[in-house]
């Protein structure tokens, strides 16, 4: 009740109108309207001075921005097993693009052969936000120097209809392209991707300054 207290302290009724807008899957009633910059730095208080692990304890959470403060704190954990814990148990109350992003632990960068097991797992999940998390962690861990292209394969064998799974799958492959073109680009060329997501990837990757202009061309020649 301290933390909701004093996240309503913070409260920008303008920012709860904005934000309502962007998470069409939120009731909302669910909003309390912090901005984010205000909601990192109450995580690294709480972080700082403690008390905040019966909080993270408690779920499902009443309020859109106590789920978002509770993905900041997971992503500040420091015990690799115990973070990924805490992230299994809160996966499940995600209900949005948006705290499903800011979700991003730290202590994942320096566990990624185990780390890999669990994305595996989460992006063949049911739950299109549990599928949506484990394809941005692929993304943000393996497409660089610990990359392979058989990864490629966990995101393109999503199978979903939910539009926020397919629009992480367009990104990822989108970012892919930019990163990893040589690997990526059969995707698009076999149209390996279910017909909306392979549209949004060209779009995407064309939308990007990373790609030169001459790839661009040939990208818009196979939409």
């Amino acid at each position: 009740m301290e933390i909701t207290a004093a996240l309503f302290a913070l409260q920008d009724a303008a920012y709860a109108d904005f934000q309502r807008k962007l998470t069409p899957t939120v009731d909302p009633a669910r909003f309390i309207g912090v901005r984010v910059p205000a909601l990192r730095k109450l995580a690294k208080e709480l972080l700082r001075e403690g008390g905040y692990e019966d909080f993270l304890d408690v779920l499902p959470h009443s309020y859109y921005d106590e789920n978002m403060l509770h993905g900041l704190l997971l992503s500040e954990l420091r015990d690799y097993e115990a973070c990924v814990a805490a992230v299994d148990r809160f996966l499940p109350y995600v209900d949005n693009w948006a705290v499903c992003d800011i979700l991003s632990p730290k202590v994942f960068r320096r566990h990624k052969a185990e780390l890999l097991g669990k994305i595996r797992e989460w992006s063949a999940s049911a739950h299109p936000y549990t599928a949506r998390f484990g394809m941005e962690m692929l993304m943000s861990h393996f497409l660089d120097g610990d990359f392979a292209p058989e990864l490629l394969e966990i995101p393109a064998g999503v199978q979903s209809e939910e539009y926020y799974v397919r629009m992480m799958q367009a990104w990822f492959f989108a970012t892919a392209l930019t990163k990893q073109w040589d690997a990526s680009l059969c995707y698009v060329q076999e149209r390996r991707l279910s017909p909306w997501v392979h549209q949004k990837t060209i779009q995407k990757a064309c939308e990007s300054y990373r790609i030169p202009e001459e790839r661009k061309a040939y990208l818009k020649s196979l939409k």
